[in-house]
């Protein structure tokens, strides 16, 4: 199992619309919806100039695939980071030996399938696996 890169950055935001709008007006980031099963009024990303969807932007509505409590404020409406990855068998049974809880979720429509777990300071780690 290896890390590629950092993949992005999900903020739950209490305002979608003047979230996505301060990303694409700071930093030049190209709005688009998330894929289904996502909606746009619930979840738009902010791609950068390669393509990548490096910031996530979901409403305080929006379901997640790893629920928990976060709260406006510094730092509290990051809800986890994501790592672009390549080995899902071999992290998943190092996760398994570790005793770690751990979820799995699958997006057909991009070929993705995902490994959400804790890190010791309750940090949450989306390990994102392409296919292919």
């Amino acid at each position: 199992m290896t890390v590629e890169r950092l993949d992005h950055v999900n903020i739950i935001a209490q305002d979608l619309a003047a979230t996505a709008r301060f990303y694409a007006e700071l930093l030049d980031l190209e709005i688009r919806d998330a894929p289904p099963p996502l909606t746009p009024d619930i979840a738009q990303w902010a791609y950068d100039r390669n393509g990548q969807a490096v910031v996530h932007i979901n409403s305080v509505d929006c379901p997640r695939t790893f629920p928990r409590d976060v709260a406006p404020g510094p730092t509290g409406s990051i809800h986890h980071i994501a790592f672009r990855c390549e080995g899902f068998d071999a992290m998943e049974q190092r996760l398994q030996a570790r005793g770690a809880e751990y979820s799995v979720n699958t997006v057909n429509a991009i070929g993705l399938s995902q490994i959400f777990t804790l890190d010791p300071n309750g940090v949450l780690l989306e390990l994102n696996f392409f296919a292919g």
